[in-house]
């Protein structure tokens, strides 16, 4: 058949409108798209949510795809290696309860499992502030990445949201505006403690303790977690950020009920 390019760029246009009009009022905002956005977002979407992640980078999947130190290897433990099983992540067993994958491809896999489930992520879109309505967070104040990265003054735009969950990994962002903008979060100074030295296996502990609403109707999720309540980080294992994930969904899941 020939090629249109003007019919090209109207599908691409008209599709891009139409899936973004369906994301600007939703249930859960997912700031941050690593390991444990991902198994969230399935979860939440599978339940019958609307969700929606916004990732800063072109590729979603946060430090998984670099395994560790650039070796296309992870570890899960055993509490959590169903999590990977069940989105068909091949495993090997690496003895005492240690489980290795291959990083690009269990990325991909759980990328894609989110994807089917119904949940919408987009890329090279920065979260710069949020909603506050009533003491609550509300929603997200978004704009392009590279709008942030040359320093353009272009106003963002909001999206509003029942729930928002930061899964920003290490510098925890959406809780540090909150902080800084709305108030005390549920930590024992009311500040971001800050992350501690690794120490994986209290790390990967604390990730999952740690998964909980910092501010009403915030979230957080996978190494966030640790940042914004003073604990350690862990290193190339990841069962404790799927766990978080898994826990995060159930919390806003069961609230919902």
């Amino acid at each position: 058949m020939p090629i249109d390019e003007t019919m090209i760029t109207r599908s691409i246009v008209k599709r891009a409108y139409r899936d973004f009009l369906d994301h600007i009022d939703v249930d859960v905002v997912i700031v941050g798209c690593g390991p444990s956005a991902l198994v969230v977002a399935r979860y939440l979407a599978q339940a019958g949510m609307s969700t929606v992640i916004f990732e800063r980078k072109l590729a979603p999947g946060g430090g998984m795809w670099g395994g560790g130190m650039n070796f296309p290897v992870i570890v899960v433990q055993e509490e959590s290696k169903d999590l990977m099983e069940e989105v068909g992540i091949p495993l090997e067993d690496a003895g005492d309860g240690y489980f290795t994958a291959d990083s690009v491809q269990s990325t991909a896999h759980m990328i894609a499992a989110a994807c089917d489930a119904g949940a919408m992520i987009y890329n090279a879109v920065t979260v710069e502030d949020v909603l506050i309505r009533d003491g609550e967070v509300a929603g997200v104040v978004i704009n392009w990445a590279a709008v942030d990265h040359l320093g353009m003054h272009v106003d963002p735009i909001m999206i509003r949201s029942k729930y928002v969950i930061d899964a920003t990994g290490h510098d925890a962002e959406i809780c540090c505006i909150v902080q800084r903008k709305a108030g005390a979060l549920t930590t024992p100074t009311g500040k971001v403690e800050g992350e501690r030295s690794m120490t994986a296996e209290v790390g990967e502990r604390m990730t999952v303790e740690n998964t909980m609403e910092v501010f009403p109707r915030l979230y957080v999720t996978g190494m966030a977690c640790n940042a914004v309540m003073g604990a350690p980080r862990m290193g190339p294992i990841f069962g404790g950020m799927l766990m978080s994930g898994c826990k995060a969904a159930e919390m806003i899941i069961a609230r919902e009920r």
